[in-house]
């Protein structure tokens, strides 16, 4: 008998180990979130100058305005989408807002709502802030149940809100709110929003960055639309985590690890639309094939392979709008000079 006990505990020690040895996800899920985010800090310094170039009246050197900073405007981008599908024709304004919008559904479809946790820059931050929390704390905390609940629903209210009043506007009115001076600087506007921040703002920015040092990715968890919409397209995703109750054992870290806070040690199959396919209730694992990321039945997905569907679903998106010139808003030098300082004047209409 005590035999058998041995071999069974050697038997597990050496499932521990390969499981250790092939523990790279949550190393190259970082990388690939500090290569986006390195990326969009690129767009936004190039923006930033772009701006002062025409604020300045070509008194500054001149740089391209890099159509990537109209994944900013996710507002716009659902206009235009609506747009797009209402009248078959690709908006002329923003239009790169709209494909990169397609391009992260796309990815939330086929491979759950991996944007959150593999790409955006705001998810990326959030998540050094509540590490950060626990590093300085010991540990995060978690709300009551139910009023975690009731909090996670407002992300979907501000949802319906967003898709009832484009859903309420017709393709002429879409238009005309794009081709306005409003719609035309909205890119412009988002960065004043940011450089010139009240202090109303800046006291709500705040509480959230002190609440997502406390809480797990608390602005994604509770308040982020664009995760909701997301998390709804992921529904359908053939992507998901199992876990093999032969195999489990009953170890509960998997729980313990998941940032959405997601009972995964007790389900067979993960399909909540909280799921972020961020690979952290699989690495933490000690039982090898206990708990796997898969696609369709049960075929096991890598995260090198889960980190390059993310990269051609994208690059397929982004490269098909340049290859067929529907990437880049062209607005004459003259309008820009006009509208870019006076940003101000324009309010919401």
């Amino acid at each position: 008998m005590a035999r058998v006990e041995t071999q069974t505990a050697a038997r597990a020690r050496k499932r521990i180990a390969r499981r250790r040895r092939r523990d790279y996800a949550q190393p190259l899920r970082r990388a690939v979130q500090w290569a986006f985010l390195a990326l969009n800090i690129w767009i936004g310094i190039e923006f930033y100058f772009w701006v002062r170039y025409y604020e300045t009246g070509g008194a500054t050197v001149y740089v391209t305005r890099l159509p990537g900073v109209e994944g900013w405007l996710p507002i716009a981008s659902l206009m235009n989408l609506k747009y797009w599908i209402v009248t078959g024709d690709v908006p002329r304004i923003h239009p790169a807002g709209m494909f990169l919008l397609v391009a992260f559904l796309g990815i939330a479809f086929l491979l759950r709502k991996s944007f959150c946790s593999w790409l955006c820059p705001v998810g990326t931050v959030s998540e050094w802030l509540w590490r950060a929390g626990r590093s300085i704390f010991g540990r995060n905390f978690r709300l009551p149940k139910w009023f975690d609940i009731a909090l996670r629903s407002l992300k979907y209210m501000l949802l319906a809100l967003f898709l009832y009043a484009v859903g309420s506007m017709t393709a002429e009115a879409i238009r005309a709110f794009l081709e306005g001076p409003y719609g035309l600087i909205s890119d412009v506007k988002m960065l004043n929003f940011f450089r010139h921040m009240g202090t109303a703002t800046a006291v709500i920015v705040g509480a959230l960055a002190i609440g997502s040092v406390f809480y797990q990715n608390f602005w994604c968890r509770y308040l982020c639309p664009y995760g909701a919409l997301l998390g709804l397209a992921a529904r359908w995703s053939p992507v998901r985590v199992r876990r093999s109750a032969t195999v489990c054992i009953d170890c509960t870290k998997c729980a313990k690890a998941c940032p959405s806070l997601l009972p995964v040690d007790v389900l067979f199959t993960v399909r909540s639309p909280e799921c972020t396919g961020c690979y952290e209730c699989v690495a933490s694992c000690p039982a090898a094939g206990a708990l796997e990321m898969t696609a369709g039945r049960r075929r096991v997905l890598p995260a090198w392979a889960m980190a390059a569907c993310i990269a051609l679903v994208f690059i397929a998106v982004a490269g098909y709008a340049r290859w067929a010139g529907h990437w880049r808003t062209d607005l004459p030098p003259e309008v820009l000079f006009d509208l870019v300082p006076r940003a101000a004047e324009f309010p919401h209409p």
